[in-house]
Formats: structure tokens, C-alpha cells, sequence
């Protein structure tokens, strides 16, 4: 059992509106206080069983609510130490050289996720969408009061559909979600192709993608072969200049372990 799951098992907690995280903090020890904060977005002091968590006033409640179950990660975790959480401390699935530090806010990410999104209250809410996308993406978000990104990540990890979750800059590829179903092969473009609408969403003026459209493979995945599949593509934009887009693979040939490509298949699919 989760550290996370003995928490919302002692809160009786049963449905998204029950995960009142300031109660949560105080059941575990920590008082929380929204204040301006210098220098990081949240923070937690405290000693052998009592904290204060100090969080900005000035980020969305979602974000508030990210950063208590991070600093509640760290006391968990990382008790007895003074923990100061800038805003890239915070969520942040960026590629970067290991760090200890980075150990650290990875764990703090992962049991916020877990406490914010537990999987026997999310998975039932999750279930009830057939369909992955960012209208099923900011419902769920809705029920559990967290962000788009984080909650578009739970739905990753429960692979609820195989699809992928991909992050892009200016500069390129920050980061990306694959469901277990989908083999490691398929592996994103470090940046978005000209063919793509994502493309214009993100270095032009072209608004959010409102619906799901079809796109070859091969726009996505550099990869020999590819441009026989279709998969879909959705793309909504995102804090700092990024875009966050969903790659949906309905196609079983994609998913199968017998990897065709590999040996050489040519020709494109009909």
C-alpha cells in the first residue's frame, strides 16, 4: 500500500470532492499558510511532528493545491530539513543531468500525485470517459481540482488509452508521457514537424485544437514505417511559452510487440 493510500484510508476519503488538502496537511502534521513567499512558490519548516507549509497567494489554486501535496512529500520524505520549492522544483518533468535535488522533487511530485489523485478515487472517475482527450482531460481536472498537465499525466499513467503526452518549447521537446501500452519505439520528434497544426499553435497565432484530428505517424515519430499509421492529435497551450499535446494510437499493428518495421516493411497503408 502507498504511503498516500494509508492517508486517504484513515480520511474515509471516497470521492474527489473529499480531498481537502489543508485538512489532509492537518491530519499529517502541517498547518498551511497562504502568504507572499520570496524566492520559491512553497515551503515547509517544521520539527519532529509539527510543520508549517507557507504557499503564494499569487498561483491558482490548482497550483496551491500541487505545492501542499509537494511539500507534504518532502515532509514525508525528507523530514527535518528546511525545504524551499522554486516553481521548477514543482512538476517539473524537464530532461536535465540527475541530481540528488531532482531524486528529491520527483519523489515530492509523485506523492503529491498521489495524494491529490488517488488511484482508487481516480480510476473509477477516469473509467467513466471513454475517450481520451482534453475535453476528458479538463472534466477530471474539474472533479479533483488539479491542473490540465498533471491531470492529462495521471490519465498517462493509469493508461487509459495508449497515447502520449508530449511537452514542446520554442526550443524544442521539453518532455513526454507514454502509456504502458505503447512500445518504447515510438518515440516523439525532439521537435514539432511543419505538418503538424500543433505547429502553428505553438510558433503562430493558430488558436488551441477545439477537436481531434487524424495525422500520419510519421509527423510525430521519426521512425522508417511510420508513415503507414494514422494516429490522432490534440494540442492545447500551456504556461511559459509551451504547448501540451495529446497522441492518441487507435492503430493495434502500432501497438503489437512483432515490430515490422524493424525487418524492413516498405509501402504505405491503405
Amino acid at each position: 500500500m502507498l504511503v498516500t493510500d494509508r492517508v486517504i484510508d484513515e480520511l474515509g476519503i471516497t470521492e474527489p470532492h473529499e480531498i481537502d488538502i489543508e485538512a489532509i496537511a492537518w491530519h499529517l502534521g502541517a498547518k498551511v499558510k497562504y502568504c507572499q513567499v520570496d524566492g520559491c512558490e512553497a515551503c515547509i519548516l517544521g520539527g519532529s511532528d509539527k510543520a508549517i507549509i507557507r504557499v503564494s497567494d499569487k498561483v491558482r489554486r490548482q497550483r496551491q493545491r500541487f505545492s501542499i501535496g509537494h511539500e507534504l512529500g518532502h515532509w514525508c520524505h525528507h523530514r527535518r530539513r528546511a525545504l524551499y520549492c522554486k516553481p521548477e522544483d514543482i512538476g517539473s518533468l524537464g530532461a536535465g543531468k540527475p541530481t540528488a535535488k531532482r531524486t528529491e522533487e520527483k519523489v515530492a511530485d509523485t506523492y503529491a500525485s498521489n495524494l491529490l489523485m488517488p488511484w482508487k478515487v481516480f480510476k473509477p472517475v477516469a473509467k467513466q470517459f471513454k475517450s481520451l482527450n482534453f475535453d476528458t482531460v479538463t472534466q477530471v481536472a474539474t472533479a479533483f481540482e488539479t491542473s490540465l498537465t498533471a491531470t492529462a499525466i495521471r490519465l498517462i499513467d493509469m493508461d487509459h488509452t495508449p497515447a502520449l503526452l508530449v511537452s514542446y518549447g520554442p526550443k524544442g521537446r521539453k518532455w513526454f508521457a507514454r502509456s504502458k501500452s505503447v512500445p518504447e519505439r515510438w518515440f516523439p520528434r525532439d521537435e514539432v514537424h511543419r505538418d503538424s497544426p500543433s505547429f502553428d499553435v505553438l510558433y503562430g497565432k493558430a488558436s488551441e485544437s477545439k477537436t481531434v484530428c487524424k495525422i500520419e505517424a510519421d509527423t510525430w515519430f521519426d521512425r522508417y514505417g511510420a508513415d503507414r499509421y494514422e494516429i490522432t492529435e490534440q494540442t492545447r497551450r500551456a504556461p511559459d511559452d509551451s504547448i501540451l499535446t495529446l497522441l492518441v494510437i487507435k492503430d493495434e499493428a502500432m501497438l503489437s510487440d512483432d515490430d515490422h518495421d524493424a525487418r524492413g516493411w516498405s509501402g504505405k497503408r491503405r
